[in-house]
C-alpha cells in the first residue's frame, strides 16, 4: 500500500531516524567553528603575532559562519537540505586542505571564511530542517541537533590533541578534511526526503495562532531577537574563544585549556538538552530568558577565579548555564513564523548570534592587548549580557508571557 504524500509526518519513527543522522552530521561538520580556537596558540607562536591578530582567523571563521547561516538557510528553503549539505562538505574539506598549506596568518584568515561558511550548513540550516519534522517534541529535537555543535567542540579537540602535540596544526587540518569527505558527505544523501505539505500546513496553523499573542510584528520580533543574539553571544564568546589562551597565560598550558573547553562544551550539551525539554513545556521565550540570566551569573564567577580547580568548576558551570540559549532563538522563530520561511528566518537570527561571537572573540583579544588582562574582557561580556536580558525581558513582558503557547502546540498531536 502506498503512503499518502500528505500524511502527517511529525514526531514519527522516520523523524527520529533523521534526527540521529542530523546529529552525526552536526558533530562532524561543526568542527569548522572550533578548530581554529584549539590551534590558536600554535598559530600565534608560528606566525609571531599578538593576541588580537591571532584572534583574527577566528573572527573570519565566525563571519563566514554567520554568512553561511544566512545564505544557506535560504538555500535549503528553496532546494532542500541534502544537496546543500553535500556541497558544504566538499567546500569545508577542500578549505581545510588548502588552509593547512598557507604561510601567512592573512591567507589563513581568508581560508577560515570558507571553512566557517561551509560548516554553517550544519548548524542553523540543519536546525531549521529538523524543526519541520517535530511538533510535540520540537524543542528537544532542535536541542539535540544544536548539541552537535558543542559535541563537535568537545570531541574533536581531544581526538586531535595528540596530532597537535606531535605533528602540528597543519596535520590536524588534513585529518579534518578527510572526515568531511569520508563521514559527512555520504550521510548527507540520507536526508533527501521532504516533509509533506499537510505537515507544514498543520505547523503553520499553530504558529499563526501563537503569533496573535505576541505584541510585535514578525519582522520586529525577528530584529529584536537578532539584537539580543548579538548581546548574548558577545558575552558567550569570552570564555569559549579565549579559555585556551587564558590557561596559557596562567601557566597551565594549552592542553589544560583544551580540557576546560571540552568540559565547558559538554556542560553546554547537557544544558541544551535540558533547555529543549523546558522549551517543550514553557516555550522558547521563557527558556531563553532563563538561559540568559544563568549565563550572566556564570560570567561573574570568572572574575575572582584563576586557580586550576576553580577554573575547571567555573567552566563547567558556564557550560551548564549557557548551552540552551542559541537553540531557543530557533524555537521562538518556529513557534511564531511560517514553516516555509524557517530556513531564512532561523538563518537570519543565527547570523546575528554568530556576528556576536565574531565581535566578542576579537573584542576580548583587543581588550587583552590594551590592558594585559582578561578581567575587563569578562566585564565587557557581562555588560553585553545585560543588554540581551533586557531585550528578552521586553519580549516576555510585552507579549504577556508569549511562551504560553505550549498547550496549543501539543493539542491534537
Amino acid at each position: 500500500m502506498t503512503r499518502s504524500p500528505d500524511i502527517l509526518q511529525h514526531d514519527s519513527a522516520y523523524s527520529w531516524m533523521r534526527l540521529t543522522v542530523s546529529l552525526i552530521i552536526a558533530i562532524v561538520g561543526n568542527i569548522g567553528m572550533w578548530a581554529i580556537i584549539v590551534v590558536m596558540p600554535a598559530v600565534q607562536a608560528e606566525f609571531g603575532v599578538g593576541r588580537a591578530d591571532a584572534s583574527l582567523p577566528y573572527t573570519m571563521t565566525m563571519i563566514g559562519f554567520a554568512l553561511g547561516n544566512l545564505v544557506i538557510g535560504r538555500a535549503i528553503d528553496k532546494w532542500g537540505v541534502a544537496g546543500v549539505l553535500a556541497l558544504a562538505a566538499v567546500v569545508e574539506g577542500g578549505a581545510y586542505l588548502i588552509a593547512a598549506r598557507m604561510d601567512s596568518i592573512a591567507m589563513l584568515s581568508v581560508l577560515q571564511i570558507a571553512i566557517g561558511f561551509a560548516s554553517a550548513a550544519c548548524f542553523g540550516p540543519l536546525i531549521a530542517d529538523i524543526s519541520h519534522w517535530f511538533l510535540k517534541r520540537r524543542g528537544i529535537a532542535v536541542a539535540i541537533v544544536a548539541s552537535g555543535n558543542y559535541l563537535s567542540g568537545a570531541f574533536w579537540p581531544l581526538v586531535l590533541s595528540g596530532v597537535l602535540a606531535g605533528q602540528g596544526w597543519r596535520a590536524a587540518y588534513d585529518i579534518l578534511a578527510l572526515a568531511m569527505f569520508v563521514i559527512m558527505l555520504p550521510l548527507c544523501f540520507i536526508l533527501r526526503r521532504k516533509i509533506s505539505e499537510a505537515s507544514n500546513a498543520k505547523a503553520d496553523s499553530i504558529a499563526s495562532s501563537a503569533a496573535k499573542g505576541v505584541a510585535f510584528s514578525p519582522r520586529t520580533l525577528q530584529l529584536i531577537l537578532a539584537l539580543a543574539g548579538v548581546g548574548c553571544c558577545v558575552a558567550m564568546s569570552m570564555p569559549q574563544v579565549h579559555i585556551v589562551a587564558y590557561c596559557v597565560d596562567l601557566g597551565y598550558g594549552p592542553a589544560v585549556g583544551a580540557e576546560m573547553l571540552s568540559l565547558m562544551l559538554m556542560g553546554g550539551v547537557v544544558s541544551r538538552l535540558i533547555s529543549g525539554v523546558l522549551a517543550d513545556k514553557l516555550g522558547g521565550v521563557r527558556t531563553l530568558l532563563i538561559g540568559s540570566g544563568l549565563q550572566c551569573l556564570a560570567l561573574f564567577l570568572y572574575l575572582p577565579t584563576d586557580g586550576l580547580t576553580s577554573l575547571y568548576l567555573v567552566s563547567m558551570v558556564f557550560g551548564l548555564s549557557q548551552g540552551g540559549i542559541v537553540p531557543s532563538y530557533a524555537i521562538i522563530v518556529r513557534e511564531y513564523m511560517p514553516a516555509r520561511e524557517a530556513g531564512a528566518r532561523v538563518g537570519f537570527v543565527i547570523f546575528a548570534t554568530i556576528l556576536g561571537m565574531a565581535l566578542g572573540g576579537w573584542l576580548s583579544g583587543l581588550i587583552y592587548d590594551l590592558t594585559g588582562s582578561y578581567q575587563m574582557a569578562f566585564l565587557n561580556g557581562i555588560v553585553w549580557n545585560l543588554l540581551n536580558i533586557g531585550l528578552i525581558a521586553m519580549i516576555f513582558l510585552r507579549g504577556r508571557g508569549a511562551g504560553r503557547n505550549r498547550p496549543a502546540m501539543t493539542a491534537g498531536t
